[in-house]
């Protein structure tokens, strides 16, 4: 569960701040300041300032009906679509998709990620070529609004923080209308299929098929 475990750090312009901390989740409460101080630093012959603390990169596509709010960085022939809503604290990076109606808040998204259609990412991180289907949502408070744990191998992680969506490793496919819930860390290279309801850890290499059904990809 380790970023470097999760995560190729040179895919994405947050590697400073994933760098620093040994576990992902981590860097969750320092997304938005480092934005605002990276975003001092950007090219300007690659990123524009559109407004106050949103850099978007000149070569990427936002659509009219988007809403984009800082701080936040969109990342190279990135597309961000229609009535996509952003909601502050937002890296997106290269080559991604984010698609119609899709929300997202105080997240990470590395690059050649697609999240394409009506899904929520919150308090979230997700891997270089990682994909969410359709609907496929990170619920990121649990219902009782305590602090959200990690239930790994039988046993707790406590991390701290009430507001906890999912990691989600390099590669890694969530299948349509599946939900991931709070403390969820799935590893690289790994397959959720559709309809699923995934909490806790899912080491990497894994299909979930469901809870009592999770097998290793040969």
């Amino acid at each position: 569960m380790k970023t470097t475990e999760l995560y190729d750090l040179t895919k994405t312009i947050a590697a400073p701040l994933l760098d620093s901390v040994e576990y992902p989740w981590m860097c969750l409460g320092k997304i938005k300041e480092f934005i605002v101080e990276l975003g001092k630093t950007l090219d300007k012959e690659v990123f524009r300032e559109v407004a106050e603390n949103v850099w978007i990169a000149k070569s990427a596509k936002i659509f009219p009906s988007a809403y984009i709010e800082g701080p936040c960085i969109i990342d190279e022939n990135s597309e961000v679509r229609q009535c996509a809503f952003i909601r502050g604290s937002v890296i997106v990076g290269k080559n991604c998709v984010v698609g119609n109606s899709t929300e997202m808040k105080n997240s990470i998204i590395f690059d050649n990620v697609q999240i394409p259609h009506f899904n929520y990412v919150g308090d979230s991180i997700l891997g270089h070529r990682s994909h969410l289907g359709a609907g496929a949502v990170t619920s990121n408070v649990k219902s009782d609004k305590t602090l959200v744990t990690i239930n790994a191998g039988g046993k707790k992680i406590e991390t701290g923080l009430k507001k906890f969506g999912a990691m989600v490793g390099d590669f890694t496919e969530v299948g349509c209308n599946s939900v991931l819930c709070p403390g969820t860390v799935i590893g690289r290279n790994c397959t959720v299929y559709p309809l699923s309801r995934v909490r806790g850890y899912l080491k990497e290499n894994s299909i979930f098929k469901s809870e009592e059904n999770i097998v290793t990809k040969v």
